[in-house]
Order: structure tokens, then sequence, then C-alpha cells
């Protein structure tokens, strides 16, 4: 059961409902994760921001983000975000043994994508510590400096939802995510 109560657009503060309205439009629906950032309009702006800076800056193809986000949900134990970044997954082109293997910590057949969220997992269950192997795996696959770098963003806005999942304890609203094996 929710912390908090979910938000719908009458009730959300006035604050807030620029940004809600948005993304409804982009999600297709208000997501009750939107919804209960809503209370406070810092957390609001706070994930907004991030999901902009990425937007604008970004380098990664939809894939490779969905499958940072399901690999951080899959170490976080996030049910909703891994439920939500199944569906955007989906979207996106990835099939569902390849992400229940991204989720369960297993190769999801592309070498180089492998050794990117082999970063990311390490980094997201190690408090940001990554082994020098891992980097050097990473390295030697194919990823630059500069998208390793760009890979902590998405790892940073990950954990931000997961935690907020987490801490007010968001209603899942989107279909549950396969189970792994």
């Amino acid at each position: 059961m929710p912390r908090i109560p979910v938000h719908s657009m009458d009730t959300a503060p006035e604050q807030t409902r620029p940004a809600l309205e948005k993304l409804q439009k982009k999600m297709g629906k208000l997501l009750n994760i939107h919804a209960e950032m809503a209370h406070s309009p810092v957390v609001l702006a706070a994930y907004t921001g991030m999901q902009d800076a990425i937007a604008t800056h970004g380098s990664f193809d939809a894939a490779t983000r969905e499958a940072i986000a399901l690999t951080v949900g899959a170490v976080d134990h996030c049910d909703y975000c891994q439920a939500a970044h199944t569906l955007g997954g989906k979207a996106a082109g990835l099939g569902e043994e390849q992400m229940v293997a991204i989720r369960g910590g297993r190769a999801a057949g592309d070498d180089k994508l492998d050794a990117l969220l082999d970063v990311v997992r390490e980094a997201a269950g190690r408090t940001g510590e990554v082994e020098d192997r891992t980097w050097k795996q990473a390295v030697d696959a194919g990823w630059s400096e500069a998208e390793l770098t760009e890979a902590f963003a998405h790892l940073a806005v990950n954990l931000f939802t997961n935690y907020f999942n987490h801490y007010v304890r968001t209603d899942l609203d989107v279909p549950r995510a396969p189970a792994v094996s």
C-alpha cells in the first residue's frame, strides 16, 4: 500500500501540473510514480531535470537506455521499474527473453551491450564502485570514455526512481514484468 496518495491532474499541486501533463502525454497516461512525485515540486523537478538532460545530451539509443534501466531495477529489486521498463524495452525493440536475461544478470546476446550492463550492474550494487577488470572489458568492447561517463547519468536517474518507489511504496499500475528464472 502506498505511503502517499496518488494525485490526479485535478488534485496535483498547481506547480507540478505542467510537468505532469508532459509526462502524461509522453507515457499515454499519468503513472502512479509521477503522480506521487507531484506531492513535492522539487522531487518532480529533479526527476524531469535528469530526464530532460538525458534526452537533450544523451547518445544512447532507446534499447540501451531501457537495458540500463532494467539492469538497475533488478539490482535494486524495484518491481515497479522492472515492469515499466519492460514495456519501454519492448517498445525499443528488446525481446522478452533478452529482457529477462538482463534482469537476471545474464548475457543478453550482445557482447558490447553486455559489457556496459556489467559496469552498470556493478556500480548499482556496489555504491558506484566498478572493478578495473569490468571497466576494461567495456572499453575493450568498444565503449568510449564519454559513453561510460554518460552511463552514470542513466544509473543515477534509475537509482532515483527505484529508491523513490521503495520509499513511498508505489503501487504497480502497469503489467508486471515476467518472472526471472
